[in-house]
């Protein structure tokens, strides 16, 4: 049987697999926020199935995603990430994934943990979008902007509206599946 799906997966074996399974459910768990944090924030600038196909790569150059141990990341492993061909070589990039663990510490420190705090921006509940093309998707939001601003306050870099809005798609904190799409909450 042949599905629909949203318009922005293509044939690519692993854009399916993560269309099918990862895009738009809720996480909650703080490593997998963190990944999806620093895979938005590189993803920037460049496609997502470039980012999507280094993801095996940034897992195993970046500790598996563990903020604990990249806040204590060095000049020395900066050097050396950026002699990693298997990543985005982009020095900014990867100080910011530096950067934005200690912010990410910090946050699971008031908060409790950064799940708390990010689902705080949508009162705690995914929001259920119906958008039937993908011209009716929008790239950011009030609320995006908000997150936006606050994780800018609390020391986070290459976060901005748009990267936001990507994240809490690729999170689950706004369903964007399209309305034809079989993984639209309407048609399960």
């Amino acid at each position: 049987v042949l599905k629909n799906r949203c318009g922005w997966c293509t044939s690519d074996p692993e854009y399916i697999t993560y269309h099918d399974t990862e895009w738009g459910g809720p996480i909650k768990d703080d490593r997998a926020f963190f990944e999806m944090l620093v895979l938005e924030s590189f993803q920037a600038g460049l496609s997502w199935i470039t980012i999507l196909k280094k993801r095996a790569n940034f897992n195993n150059a970046f500790d598996r995603f563990d903020y604990n141990k990249i806040a204590k990341y060095d000049q020395d492993k900066v050097d050396e990430l950026m002699q990693n061909k298997g990543i985005v070589r982009n020095r900014m990039k990867i100080e910011a994934t530096i950067k934005n663990a200690k912010a990410f510490l910090a946050i699971q420190e008031e908060h409790g943990s950064f799940s708390d705090f990010i689902w705080s921006f949508v009162d705690h509940k995914p929001k259920i979008n119906r958008h039937k093309t993908l011209n009716d998707v929008p790239a950011q939001t009030a609320v995006s902007k908000a997150m936006a601003k606050a994780l800018k306050k609390n020391g986070f870099s290459f976060m901005g509206p748009i990267t936001c809005y990507a994240f809490m798609q690729a999170t689950g904190l706004v369903n964007d599946h399209l309305t034809e799409c079989f993984k639209h909450p309407d048609n399960l």
